[in-house]
């Protein structure tokens, strides 16, 4: 299921009006200013936020985080991270969706990638990743991987994507079995915000018609 909003701030608007995507289990909807203060507790959590090199977030910093997310993601590329709800009692789990990343050339003379906002002169072209972040609770369930796959299939089929990447610390082996059971594969090795990280990568496969 999915459904197109008008873009703004979005606060005070029904769920409903803001869903993205729903899985068996989940629905995928537009953040809002409403959503600060779980998402706020979610990125206080050492345990979640162990392997980004930034750690932890204090309210104000997520509060600039969820202000970026929907006046430059949204609002410029038509997606971004989307609050994840369980469906069974509508509780916020976390955060998973599609992130832009501008690829340029790294200190070494390889591939690096910056985060994506009005764009680099020297930019190579975008990237865009799967993330999925969910609340420690809510691990080992299969929930990161049932978002996962349902963000890829919703790029493929309905923003007609044709290459999505997966980024993770390299010792978080968690996601990385997260993002082969939704199809990404090994690729490259890549600098992200001048830290090295392993790409994996899924491309689109094009039907073919005799």
């Amino acid at each position: 299921m999915t459904k197109r909003v008008p873009e703004g701030t979005l606060a005070g608007v029904t769920e409903a009006q803001t869903t993205v995507l729903e899985t068996d289990r989940l629905i995928l909807r537009r953040l809002t200013m409403d959503d600060l203060e779980p998402l706020a507790k979610l990125y206080a959590d050492p345990r979640v936020r162990r392997h980004f090199p930034e750690g932890t977030l204090t309210y104000e910093q997520t509060e600039e985080e969820l202000q970026w997310i929907i006046d430059v993601y949204y609002a410029r590329y038509g997606y971004g991270l989307w609050a994840t709800v369980l469906k069974e009692d509508a509780k916020f789990i976390g955060r998973c969706g599609l992130l832009p990343w501008t690829i340029i050339e790294g200190r070494d003379g390889g591939i690096a990638l910056t985060i994506a906002d009005d764009g680099t002169d020297d930019a190579a072209g975008i990237d865009v990743e799967v993330a999925y972040l969910l609340a420690e609770e809510y691990w080992g369930q299969g929930l990161a991987t049932e978002a996962a796959q349902a963000i890829v299939e919703y790029a493929f089929e309905r923003l007609n994507m044709k290459r999505l990447i997966c980024l993770f610390d390299p010792e978080n082996q968690a996601s990385r079995r997260v993002a082969e059971k939704a199809g990404f594969a090994f690729e490259r090795d890549v600098e992200v915000d001048g830290e090295p990280s392993p790409l994996y990568a899924i491309s689109r496969i094009r039907e073919t018609h005799p």
